[in-house]
């Protein structure tokens, strides 16, 4: 993924051409240095039995010798005698700390994590990393202007300060040139190694999936087992992937606005999806003219209830706020939503988010081409479109140029447990049959129906015991002929207002720790 210079390419071939030179040597392999292991200083980590340390490795993996950046490392340690290897796991993003999912192993039916060392990181510029990423805080202030450009001054605005935030994230210097996913993978096998041993096992959720497509691709040998939730296409990284969500997200939202009309008894927010809906917007244009509490605009407000495109298990409280502002004006309780997932005066996820997917692939520098593109799909889809491009829209005038995509390529490894809902908007369905393809060893379990984004070990039995038996015996799933899932699970049961009784069925595992709740909600948008 290094940078392409077609004139320093040129001519070095011509001078190869001319005078006989010997070849240039490769850089010197980096190894790193054992972790020092001590006390975390989280509390959860250390009730969680964890020890923390970090990793030094190369700024730029071509200069080994050269600046060092730390990893943050955690690790929970077996307690099975069958000891299996490490489990190393990100929770995707990209962006998002996975320091506590060290954690992550005692959510594993049947003890079989108890089998592994899991070891949770938090990758290069993310959270107690050092150097962390950060750009301006100050981007993700209350009562910004609309998202939809519906004026040349909002078009204007908004243009203007996703160039101001690429334009600010150039302070972080070198860093910044080194954030691809193939220098993260790089970081994971400097951690196999500094680990001493010979393979990994990976757990990925979401970005994850691609971090842990990206390393198979460039490892394949160093793979043992390989948990994939919520997989990454490889094919549309990232300016397609992000049109393609806004398509899912509109769907899961109205999906969320019938369940609020089903349980209009306990909400009073409109008896049919439509009246809802409608209601929605009407309270969004309200709080472009008077921001609720002063601070809760038309832009916050969706970035509050895009989690209900995520999460079912969102939609209870989410209800709750609702309601509370359209019947009490309970704005309080819509600036902790807000707060608890965007992070006002904190932007390291999001400058980690853009200093990775912004450099991954190339994005269109034509202003004229992402406007065509989010009109087109705004008119199929209202509710994040706009949000999303302007999320994305500092990628136009990233200071660092783009590299080329990773040719993700599976058939070297020995095998892959794939897990995907139907309707799963962050990373739509279609994603996991492409990776299907892509590691012909791998098997899919499927969830029909299913709107929930990267919702394994979280107390669905019917996928929570096929992961047990993978990562205890290495059995997948029986794989089928065709392109679709190899094992159907459904999707857990939409929750029921007040725990009323059928809220859970016997595909629910009693007292599953919720491990992944808040590490994953505060990945995401």
């Amino acid at each position: 993924m290094s940078k392409f210079v077609p004139g320093i390419l040129a001519a070095g071939v011509l001078a190869s051409c001319l005078v006989a030179t010997p070849a240039a040597a490769a850089p010197p392999e980096f190894v790193p240095a054992p972790v020092q292991w001590g006390p975390c200083e989280s509390e959860d980590l250390a009730h969680a039995g964890a020890e923390c340390g970090f990793l030094a490795v190369p700024l730029d993996y071509q200069d080994p010798a050269g600046v060092k950046i730390s990893l943050a490392v955690s690790r929970v340690r077996h307690t099975n005698t069958d000891y299996q290897g490490i489990m190393l796991v990100n929770p995707g993003g990209p962006g998002g700390s996975g320091l506590g999912l060290s954690a992550l192993g005692r959510a594993v039916p049947k003890g079989a994590g108890n089998s592994y060392d899991w070891v949770g990181f938090d990758p290069r510029g993310v959270g107690s990393s050092r150097p962390a990423l950060s750009c301006d805080p100050r981007h993700f202030g209350y009562h910004r202007p609309a998202y939809v450009p519906a004026t040349p001054q909002l078009e204007q605005f908004w243009l203007g300060a996703s160039q101001d935030y690429a334009t600010a994230c150039a302070k972080n210097g070198s860093l910044l040139e080194h954030m691809r996913t193939t220098d993260v993978a790089r970081d994971l096998d400097s951690l196999r190694q500094a680990l001493g041993a010979e393979q990994i096992n990976y757990y990925g959720f979401s970005y994850g999936t691609y971090l842990g497509q990206v390393y198979a691709t460039r490892y394949p040998e160093r793979v043992r087992r390989m948990v994939l939730d919520s997989n990454v296409d490889p094919r549309k990284v990232f300016y397609q992937a992000n049109l393609d969500q806004d398509l899912a997200f509109d769907r899961n939202i109205k999906v969320y606005f019938d369940w609020l009309a089903r349980h209009d008894d306990a909400y009073h927010l409109g008896t049919t999806a439509e009246a809802v809906e409608d209601l929605w917007y009407a309270q969004q244009r309200e709080l472009s003219d008077e921001p609720a509490g002063g601070v809760i605009g038309p832009d916050e407000w969706t970035d509050i209830f895009l989690q209900a495109g995520y999460y079912q298990s969102t939609w209870e409280d989410l209800a709750k706020a609702f309601a509370g502002w359209v019947h009490q004006r309970d704005w309080q309780t819509l600036k902790t939503r807000y707060d608890r997932t965007s992070s006002p005066g904190d932007d390291n996820g999001f400058a980690v988010y853009n200093a990775v997917q912004c450099t991954d692939a190339p994005w269109p520098r034509s202003w004229t081409t992402w406007k065509v593109d989010n009109w087109i799909t705004y008119a199929k889809a209202r509710f994040e479109t706009w949000g999303n491009a302007w999320y994305n829209a500092p990628c136009r005038t990233w200071p660092v140029p783009a590299g080329k995509a990773v040719d993700v390529d599976g058939r070297r490894v020995a095998g892959a447990l794939l897990i995907g809902e139907e309707f799963d908007a962050a990373t739509p369905f279609t994603g996991n049959l492409e990776v299907r393809r892509r590691f012909p060893r791998s098997s899919l379990i499927g969830e029909p129906g299913g709107t929930t984004h990267a919702g394994s070990l979280s107390g669905d039995a019917c996928v929570d015991d096929r992961i047990a038996d993978y990562l205890a015996t290495g059995a997948l799933p029986p794989r089928q002929k065709g392109d679709g899932p190899d094992a159907l699970c459904d999707p857990l049961p939409e929750p029921v207002p007040g725990g009323a009784a059928g809220a859970r069925s016997d595909r629910v595992r009693a007292g599953q720790p919720a491990v992944l709740r808040d590490v994953l909600r505060a990945v995401v948008r």
